[in-house]
């Protein structure tokens, strides 16, 4: 069992017909068949949506978004067609809160693998190298430890998972099988490409991107990539100048929450079937100011 501890209830606005509620966004339809996109403060970890929220998270997953997407926009088109950051630009009755954390989206027909690219050994990539040397088939060499870099990035897809439900790795075999093989070649190629132009870009910055997931849908033949990129909720970003090989990493994300969570201090047991706790107080600053940090230390921009 998992999922919403409590599942909110979508907001209702006039001329958006609401889609879905995600982990962290709420999707909806306007008149003009877009999507709108609604990123909130919700929190997950282990296949769960915590009872609590982390205040701005919402909005630094939004602007730290569009600001990749114009970073990436040689190497692939993005689903963005406008951004809402200001209350003046949000649909007549929709809260404020809504600036800056909402966009107006191309409507794709989306494709049902996580793109993972992995430039460093850790996660669950960690536990099938120990168990077999292997990433998702892929063979890798001996000698590798938690937070080890790879001889080069490797494409490591999952399934898409409904919430309260696991991804699961999956071979680029499988892939090709569910979206053909020409599709399946794309998806290798752009979330390699994407991903080395942003570790290189992030290590400029002193920050370490162990790895990261796209998503991606098709516009007619077009290949888009689309919902978030490059955040702390789908990478893990490491402090540079505290990576060490051999242990778990620092990190900008949400393993923060994830190293509390499964502490003896919260007292949950993940292996059960009872919800996770609320977290506390100083958990929830911490993790705020970690993803402000990866904000401002990536885009060079103090957050407002």
């Amino acid at each position: 069992m998992s999922g919403f501890v409590d599942k909110p209830e979508p907001v209702q606005v006039p001329g958006l017909v609401h889609l879905h509620t995600g982990k962290v966004r709420d999707l909806y339809q306007n008149d003009e068949g877009e999507l709108v996109m609604v990123a909130s403060d919700r929190m997950s970890a282990y296949d769960w949506v915590l009872p609590t929220e982390i205040p701005d998270k919402g909005r630094v997953l939004t602007q730290l978004s569009l600001w990749w997407f114009d970073q990436l926009a040689d190497l692939v088109t993005n689903h963005i067609i406008r951004p809402l950051n200001t209350v003046g630009e949000l649909p007549k009755g929709a809260p404020a809160d809504w600036a800056g954390r909402t966009t107006v989206c191309r409507s794709l027909r989306m494709l049902p693998v996580e793109c993972v690219a992995r430039g460093y050994l850790t996660g669950s990539g960690l536990v099938e190298y120990n168990r077999d040397r292997t990433v998702c088939g892929l063979a890798l060499p001996e000698g590798l430890v938690d937070g080890s870099e790879l001889p080069a990035a490797i494409f490591t897809p999952a399934t898409k998972a409904e919430v309260g439900e696991h991804d699961e790795n999956v071979s680029y075999e499988e892939v090709a099988r569910e979206v053909g093989a020409e599709t399946a070649t794309q998806l290798r190629q752009t979330t390699l490409a994407v991903y080395g132009r942003a570790r290189d870009m992030a290590r400029d910055r002193g920050i370490v991107l162990a790895d990261t997931k796209f998503e991606f849908g098709l516009d007619g033949d077009t290949l888009v990539l689309a919902d978030e990129v490059l955040t702390p909720d789908s990478s893990r970003f490491w402090p540079a100048e505290q990576w060490e090989p051999g242990r778990s990493q620092p990190s900008f994300d949400k393993q923060y929450v994830r190293d509390w969570l499964t502490s003896a201090e919260s007292g949950w047991d993940r292996a059960s079937e009872v919800p996770p706790p609320p977290l506390p107080k100083d958990v929830v600053e911490r993790t705020r100011d970690k993803y402000i940090e990866a904000y401002e230390r990536l885009t060079g921009t103090p957050w407002a």
